[in-house]
């Protein structure tokens, strides 16, 4: 395992994600933990919930390679056409 010279630092929203994990849009499960940011390789519409949200949102024409500053509790397939999206957290 590598030297991690920020281990005795304190995470938050703004710090840079340390784990990463590949997103499937669901209709109906919440993802398993908030992310700070998501990332979007493959461009087109995505319809999510932010964290502290009641209704979901839809962004339109994400372009490839985009980061999404927003914490995400949900990312529906319904109203998704994006693809090869990661959650940083």
């Amino acid at each position: 395992m590598p030297k991690d010279n920020f281990q005795s630092t304190s995470d938050s929203v703004t710090a840079p994600a340390s784990r990463c994990f590949e997103i499937t849009p669901n209709d109906s499960i919440e993802l398993v933990e908030a992310t700070k940011a998501i990332y979007v390789g493959t461009g087109g519409d995505i319809t999510l919930r932010s964290l502290d949200s009641a209704a979901d949102v839809t962004f339109r024409n994400v372009q490839d390679g985009s980061i999404l500053d927003v914490r995400v509790s949900a990312l529906r397939a319904t109203g998704t056409s994006a693809s090869d999206i990661v959650g940083l957290a």
